[in-house]
């Protein structure tokens, strides 16, 4: 059984070639990705650039950080935006993202999700990051991290509210420096 130390080694490895090819992608728009610290290869700093024609959060640009465990790929990284911290229904208040594919690879004690929704090693930062982008798209309402933005996001999609619209607007205007 290989040590701690040898598999953080392994997974230092494996994060640097996949920043690498993230980096030097031309087929990942909307995605930029380097580190917080240039001594540390487990925590990355990404920015997502919305698609102006994304019919909510059009044209944000959102910063996050992804952190990496010392036992990734077996583990997930976890995802937390930083502040302004987007209005969103898979979005804590702490900026933590709420997603299925990063919650560890066992069954789901509630129920809500099958094992094969769930983090697994064939994941990748650049797999993460495209569904992160496509959460933008299209928000998901059914087992929400921020119940309020859930709601207005069923208003909306009633037709009984445009709440949500307006408070993801301002969202997107916070994270240009425009509020």
């Amino acid at each position: 059984m290989a040590s701690s130390s040898t598999s953080s080694t392994a997974s230092g490895a494996l994060l640097k070639r996949q920043l690498k090819q993230m980096q030097a992608a031309k087929d990942l728009p909307g995605i930029s990705c380097g580190l917080v610290n240039d001594s540390n290869i487990f925590q990355w700093e990404v920015m997502l650039m919305i698609s102006d024609d994304c019919k909510y959060y059009g044209g944000g640009n959102f910063r996050a950080h992804l952190t990496f465990p010392p036992s990734y790929p077996l583990m997930p990284p976890k995802l937390v935006f930083q502040t302004p911290i987007p209005f969103h229904p898979n979005i804590y208040a702490n900026g933590e993202l709420c997603i299925s594919i990063l919650h560890p690879p066992e069954e789901d004690k509630f129920g809500y999700e099958a094992a094969s929704e769930r983090w697994s090693p064939v994941q990748t930062p650049e797999t993460i990051l495209l569904s992160v982008i496509s959460l933008f798209e299209d928000p998901n309402d059914e087992s929400p991290a921020n119940v309020e933005a859930a709601r207005l996001l069923r208003e909306e999609r009633e037709g009984t509210n445009k709440d949500f619209r307006k408070r993801c607007r301002r969202c997107v205007r916070e994270s240009l420096g425009e509020d």
